[in-house]
């Protein structure tokens, strides 16, 4: 693998990532621990509001993290606050949002803008995520579909949780989310793709902690994520690898 080669070192490197590319870290952080001998330690949370456990509730009680990896929107932010290094942001994947209903239950039509607005208009209980995505449907998608007054009514901000998971507990009858959040739920049934019109694909990046001592050691585990030699097992969590190259190699 091409990337730059540092030393292990005794303490964890703390990593804390939005839902898009929780699924995917699950997996490669083991790879990458018994690779390198070296140990990371993650962390979840919704990058926007203020949930116990969202990245800005973290952030405000002091918390450290030497990477971050969030949607690039949010990445921005951050950086802009100074809690992200601005030099150091890379785009890993590309994520695209997925509808779901429990598994069994009627399945809707979304595969045209009509179908799509008909759907949120008739279906029970709509659920979206406290996210990019989210914010995407409520402040864009909605209003675009003429149906913003319906949807603050009828649809609900999940925090902290899976959308997935409160489809599962008939907590709700149609869920948005990023596809890879969606997949690994069991109990319910993604939906195709939202029409071409709807779809809204967004960028989930690295970058590095302002405050972090472990520069090297985030800039390895970076270049680990962004490589092509583990693109295959993030596109099994169905995101699309970038295969970018990291700000500090551009030189």
């Amino acid at each position: 693998m091409n990337i730059s080669t540092t030393p292990p070192i005794s303490e964890p490197l703390r990593v804390i990532t939005s839902g898009a590319f929780a699924a995917a870290l699950k997996e490669l952080i083991p790879l990458y621990e018994e690779q390198y001998h070296r140990k990371v330690e993650l962390a979840f949370g919704s990058s926007i509001g203020a949930a116990h456990d969202s990245i800005p509730t973290r952030l405000s009680q002091g918390e450290q993290f030497d990477v971050f990896i969030l949607a690039r929107s949010a990445l921005d932010d951050f950086a802009e606050q100074g809690k992200i290094q601005s030099d150091t942001k890379i785009n890993l994947v590309a994520s695209q949002i997925a509808a779901a209903v429990r598994q069994g239950d009627p399945v809707p039509d979304i595969s045209t803008l009509a179908g799509l607005k008909n759907t949120l208009l008739t279906i029970g209980r709509i659920a979206y995520s406290a996210s990019a995505s989210g914010t995407y449907l409520s402040t864009e998608l909605f209003p675009q579909l003429g149906i913003a007054d319906e949807m603050a009514v009828k649809a609900k901000k999940i925090f902290s949780e899976r959308v997935g998971t409160i489809l599962v507990r008939n907590e709700a009858d149609l869920g948005f989310q990023q596809m890879s959040e969606l997949l690994p739920i069991p109990g319910i049934t993604i939906l195709e793709d939202l029409p071409p019109e709807a779809q809204r694909a967004f960028f989930f990046s690295a970058g590095i902690g302002s405050q972090t001592n472990k520069i090297q050691q985030a800039r390895h585990l970076i270049e680990f994520l962004a490589s092509a030699e583990v693109a295959p097992n993030i596109e099994k969590t169905g995101l699309k690898p970038v295969l970018a190259k990291a700000p500090w190699l551009s030189t």
